[in-house]
């Protein structure tokens, strides 16, 4: 991780973004357990509809968003395509994610694994977001 800038302000957050909350909130559990606890870096699921059923919420993603916000950047990684529409949306409106906030286009589960433990080592946004794309590249054969 040499050369890489450091965030300031804290470390970059981190949403995830899923169709269902369960797996939101499990993916999240998996990603600060295979940190090592990643205990300082902020991660919220927001998962499912406000009621609890299967589908995105807007208004769930800015909560959480805003909650995982240290003023090092927000990374928002989502599983399927209407939940990357919401983060869409609500980025090209620019008024009620966080500054710093950034879609990261990376596979949900190792994507957040990678993500939050690189958050772990103080990178920022840019290094975040990187090795979460990165993990496209995981081989498993």
């Amino acid at each position: 991780m040499s050369g890489e800038r450091r965030s300031e302000g804290g470390p970059v957050g981190l949403v995830l973004v899923s169709h269902s909350r369960q797996v939101a909130e499990s993916v999240a559990r998996l990603a600060l357990g295979l940190s090592g606890g990643g205990g300082a870096v902020p991660v919220a699921a927001a998962g499912g509809t406000g009621d609890g059923g299967l589908g995105t919420s807007s208004e769930l993603i800015v909560e959480a968003a805003h909650r995982v916000d240290r003023g090092a950047g927000v990374a928002l990684l989502a599983d399927l395509g209407s939940a990357v529409l919401t983060v869409r949306t609500l980025l090209a409106e620019g008024d009620e994610l966080p500054e710093g906030s950034r879609l990261v286009d990376a596979p949900f589960v190792e994507g957040a694994v990678a993500a939050v433990v690189t958050a772990s080592t103080g990178a920022d946004l840019d290094a975040v977001a990187a090795a979460a794309t990165e993990a496209y590249g995981y081989r498993k054969l």
